[in-house]
């Protein structure tokens, strides 16, 4: 009996040898399961903070007048409104093989300021005087100083992914800000200001690239038109030819923005098999 089991044993194991064997010929190697890799989506909403610096300008054209409007003095010049300026931004993305599509609306804090000095010469504006002997009126020294609170954009943005991770991508739209403007007209130094919240445009490019996970880092330049603002001031200052001094100036506000920034976008990346 112990013999047949053992015989049974032996030929069960040469069976099974055998059929192995026989798989194994039909299938030289086993396909190895797909790998994967996590590829970023751009598709969806992000928020994120920036900082930069920003060169603006203020092109001026201011003239003193009469209370009928004469122009007795006329100044042109161009004052550099520059100053570190930071906010944060808010948009969505829609990706397209690798074309990206986005709207965006950031509001930013300001530090831009600067400031122009003209004079209107003894004897143009003000009014002679004297009693025994003529004397031509005062010269009116007058300062221009400008400063840009805050700005605002609403963009729609366009781009092309170089790799997965990073876009290169094209922008502009509506632009608005608020320009202050204070104005020490006289020798007396009297003090006027006024403020404007303007509306432009904005055009622009940057670069944007993953760092971590969902979080993104972008290097951004725009071109910011805010258009003119414009004020008149009346002062106690005689004008030339009766009444009182008027001051008026319309100056056209530009900005040459460089800012860096970093955006979390909610939802996570895809898998896709390769």
């Amino acid at each position: 009996m112990k013999r047949i089991v053992i015989g049974m044993a032996a030929a069960m194991s040469l069976f099974a040898t055998g059929a192995l064997a026989a798989d194994l010929a039909a299938k030289p190697y086993v396909k190895a399961p797909p790998m994967v890799a996590a590829v970023y989506n751009w598709t969806g909403f992000y928020i994120g903070g920036n900082i930069g610096y920003s060169w603006g300008r203020s092109r001026d054209d201011s003239t003193l007048t009469t209370p009928a409007g004469a122009v007795l003095f006329a100044s042109s010049d161009r004052a550099n409104m520059d100053g570190v300026i930071g906010g944060g931004q808010i948009g969505y993305n829609w990706q397209t093989q690798n074309w990206v599509w986005g709207i965006e609306a950031d509001i930013q804090g300001s530090d831009q300021k600067g400031s122009r000095v003209f004079t209107c010469p003894t004897g143009v504006c003000t009014p002679t005087f004297g009693v025994i002997a003529v004397f031509p009126g005062p010269a009116v020294p007058v300062t221009l100083d400008q400063k840009l609170s805050w700005f605002g954009t609403v963009r729609g943005r366009v781009g092309i992914l170089a790799t997965p991770t990073v876009l290169f991508y094209g922008t502009g739209g509506l632009a608005y800000g608020e320009v202050k403007t204070t104005e020490t007209i006289g020798a007396a130094a009297a003090v006027f200001s006024n403020s404007d919240v303007r509306v432009g445009y904005t055009v622009g490019a940057g670069v944007e690239g993953v760092i971590s996970g969902n979080w993104t880092a972008k290097l951004e330049y725009l071109w910011m038109d805010l258009g003119r603002t414009s004020h008149s001031f009346t002062t106690a200052i005689g004008a030339l030819g009766g009444g009182v001094l008027t001051t008026n100036y319309s100056s056209r506000i530009t900005d040459n923005i460089l800012r860096v920034g970093v955006n979390y976008k909610f939802g996570g990346p895809v898998v896709a098999k390769y």
